[in-house]
C-alpha cells in the first residue's frame, strides 16, 4: 500500500491507512517504538504497562514515603 510523507510543523508525518492499523492492532492514542534497522523505517506497537497495587507497594519504604500533608482548615462544608 502507498501513501505520501507530508510536513507536520518541523516534522514529516505519513498517515496509517485504516487496514494497516486494524492488522496492527493500532488505536489513536497507541505508544508506538520508531527505529530504523537495515535502512527501513520500523514502527512497532508497545503495550501499555502493566502495575499490580501489590507489586507498587512492595517498592515503599521509610525513605521513600510522603509524610502527612495538611492541606488547611475546611473551607466549605468539609468534615474531618
Amino acid at each position: 500500500m502507498l501513501t505520501t510523507v507530508q510536513k507536520w510543523g518541523n516534522s514529516l508525518g505519513v498517515r496509517i491507512p485504516k487496514p494497516l492499523a486494524q492488522d496492527a492492532s493500532l488505536k489513536e492514542g497507541a505508544t508506538v517504538q520508531m527505529m530504523v534497522q537495515d535502512g527501513r523505517l520500523v514502527l512497532e506497537a508497545q503495550s501499555a504497562p502493566r502495575y499490580e497495587l501489590d507489586t507498587l507497594l512492595e517498592s515503599v519504604s521509610r525513605k521513600n514515603i510522603h509524610r502527612e500533608i495538611s492541606s488547611g482548615a475546611p473551607v466549605g462544608k468539609e468534615v474531618w
